[in-house]
């Protein structure tokens, strides 16, 4: 079975530890994502109704500006 090979392990120490932090940066910045949008979810299934008004809205501003002027 073929295993994984870590290409950091080449690279001098200040790069790879570059790289590491851009990596748990990007899985930090996941994390929050998604406990954002838990939080989200969580917020708007109480207001199902706030949710379908937020959609109509914003549908009917978006007919507004996409029509020509002249």
């Amino acid at each position: 079975m073929p295993r994984h090979i870590d290409d950091t392990q080449q690279l001098d120490s200040k790069t790879r530890r570059k790289l590491e932090d851009q990596r748990r940066m990007q899985f930090r910045r996941a994390i929050e994502d998604r406990a954002e949008a838990q939080r989200l979810a969580v917020e708007t299934s109480d207001f199902p109704d706030l949710i379908a008004a937020a959609y109509l809205t914003s549908a009917k501003a978006g007919r507004r500006s996409a029509r020509p002027t002249g």
